[in-house]
C-alpha cells in the first residue's frame, strides 16, 4: 500500500531517516486518528497500573503534562505519518517538559522511560488488531511497527535533553545555595540557627553537629588541575581569597580527600562544633601562613593539631618578642656566638633539668664545658634559674626563639 492507498511491496526503510515515515501508508491516518482517544486512555490506564510511583489520581501539572502528552504522542505519530516532513521542534517542548518534571519529583528517568514502552506496547496491541481487521499487509505492519519504535526512541531523547537541563539547574542552584551556606557558617558576627537550617534545607545538606575546616591555598610550583569532586556532604569555596572546605564526618571524608588534592596545600583545622567553624577555619588559615614561612613543614596535608603550641607562641609576635627581650635579657652583654651557646645549654637544662653529664650529652660536649656554663648561667641570671614562674618564661622563650629562627632560615 503506497501514500496513495494502493499495495505495493514497501523498500527496505532507512531507519532514524524521513525515508522511513514516506513509506507509511497516509490514508490509514484518518483510522488512527478516530481511535485516539480510545488508545490515550488505555496507555494512561496500563502506565498507572504498572508503575506505582504514577498511580496516584493524575492532577496538578504533572497529572496534566502525563495525559496531554500521552494524547500528543499519538496526534503527532499519525500527523507525521501525513506529513513527515512536519516541523518537530515546538512539539518536543511537552516532552522535554517531562523529563524536567521528573528532575522536580526526584526521580531518575527510568521511570519516564519505562512509561515510554509500556505506551508503545499499547499502541503497537492495538494497531495489531487494527492490521488483523482491515488485513494491512504485514510488510506495512513491520514498517509501523518499526516507526513506532523509532518515534519512542525520539521521544525519550527529548525527554533526557529536558532532564539533563534541568538537572544541570537544579546542581548550579544547589551549589549556589551550599556557597551562601559556606558564608553563613564562616561569617562575621554568626548566625541565627532557624536561618540556618532554611538555608541547609533549601541546599540539601544534612546539619551537623561537629565540623572540620580546611585552609587550602594553591600551590605555585605545581600544575593548576581541575577542581577536583568530592563528597555532596562537603562545603567548599575552592575560587574565593581564601579557599576552604568545610567537612561532616572527618575521619571518613579526609582519607579519600588528601588524594584528591594534587595541587594544593592543605591545613586541618580541629574538631569543633558547628557553631566555631569559624575558628577552626582560623587556626588552620593560621597554619598555612606558618607553612609559607617555613616555621611548619610543608607536606601534602598538614594537621593544625599537631601544631597548637606553635600557633599559640606566634599568635601575637610583638608580645612574644617582648617577653624574649626582657627574659633573656642578662643575655645581652655576651656576643652573638657566646649567646648562641649559652641558649642552647638553657634549653638542654631547662628542658631536661638534668645534671651536667645528661646535658652535655644532650648537646654532644664535656661534661666540663656544661658545669662551666651553668656556672656562668647563675651569675647572669641568679635566683631566676630556680624560680618555677621564671622558668616557665625561660622555656617559652627559648623555644620562641629556635621558631623565629626558623622562620628566618627558611
Amino acid at each position: 500500500m503506497n501514500r496513495t492507498g494502493g499495495l505495493r511491496a514497501p523498500e527496505l526503510p532507512l531507519i532514524g531517516n524521513v525515508d522511513l515515515w514516506e513509506q507509511l501508508p497516509a490514508d490509514l491516518a484518518p483510522k488512527f486518528r478516530a481511535n485516539a482517544g480510545a488508545v490515550a486512555t488505555d496507555m494512561v490506564r496500563e502506565i498507572q497500573c504498572s508503575i506505582a510511583e504514577y498511580s496516584q489520581k493524575l492532577e496538578g501539572m504533572f497529572g496534566q503534562v502525563v495525559v496531554e502528552g500521552v494524547e500528543q504522542a499519538i496526534h503527532q505519530f499519525i500527523d507525521r505519518m501525513v506529513d513527515p516532513t512536519a516541523q518537530r521542534e515546538d512539539r518536543a517542548k511537552l516532552f522535554r517538559l517531562l523529563g524536567k518534571l521528573e528532575v522536580s519529583a526526584g526521580r531518575s528517568l527510568d521511570l519516564l522511560q519505562t512509561a515510554y514502552r509500556i505506551g508503545a506496547r499499547v499502541a503497537w496491541r492495538r494497531i495489531s488488531e487494527f492490521g488483523l481487521r482491515e488485513r494491512v499487509p504485514l510488510a506495512t505492519m513491520c514498517l509501523i511497527a518499526e516507526a513506532i519504535f523509532a518515534y519512542i526512541d525520539e521521544l525519550s531523547l527529548r525527554s533526557m535533553e529536558g532532564y539533563a537541563e534541568a538537572q544541570a539547574r537544579h546542581a548550579g542552584a544547589v551549589q549556589r545555595r551550599r556557597k551562601r551556606l559556606l558564608d553563613l557558617i564562616l561569617g562575621e558576627p554568626g548566625y541565627h540557627p532557624s536561618a540556618l537550617a532554611d538555608l541547609a534545607d533549601a541546599a540539601h545538606w544534612p546539619v551537623p553537629e561537629k565540623v572540620v575546616v580546611v585552609a587550602l591555598e594553591r600551590r605555585t610550583d605545581q600544575h593548576q588541575l581541575p577542581i577536583p569532586s568530592l563528597h555532596e556532604d562537603i562545603l567548599m569555596d575552592l575560587e574565593g581569597s581564601e579557599p576552604c572546605l568545610l567537612l561532616t564526618d572527618p575521619e571518613r571524608q579526609l582519607v579519600a580527600l588528601e588524594h584528591k588534592l594534587g595541587g594544593w596545600r592543605a591545613a586541618v583545622g580541629p574538631v569543633v562544633p558547628l557553631a566555631k567553624a569559624r575558628q577552626s577555619l582560623r587556626w588552620a588559615r593560621r597554619t598555612i601562613t606558618l607553612i609559607q614561612s617555613g616555621v611548619i613543614a610543608d607536606k601534602a596535608m598538614v594537621d593544625t593539631t599537631e601544631h597548637l603550641s606553635t600557633l599559640l607562641l606566634l599568635g601575637d609576635e610583638e608580645l612574644l618578642r617582648e617577653l624574649v627581650r626582657r627574659t633573656l635579657a642578662p643575655l645581652d652583654g655576651l656576643t652573638p656566638k657566646q649567646q648562641q651557646r649559652m641558649r642552647e645549654t638553657m634549653t638542654a637544662w631547662v628542658e631536661t633539668r638534668g645534671s651536667a653529664p645528661e646535658v652535655a650529652s644532650s648537646l654532644a660536649v664535656h661534661p666540663q664545658t656544661v658545669r662551666y656554663r651553668l656556672r656562668q648561667l647563675e651569675e647572669l641570671f641568679g635566683d631566676r634559674l630556680h624560680d618555677p614562674d621564671a622558668l616557665f618564661d625561660m622555656g617559652i622563650a627559648l623555644r620562641a626563639l629556635r621558631l623565629l629562627d626558623s622562620r628566618r632560615t627558611a
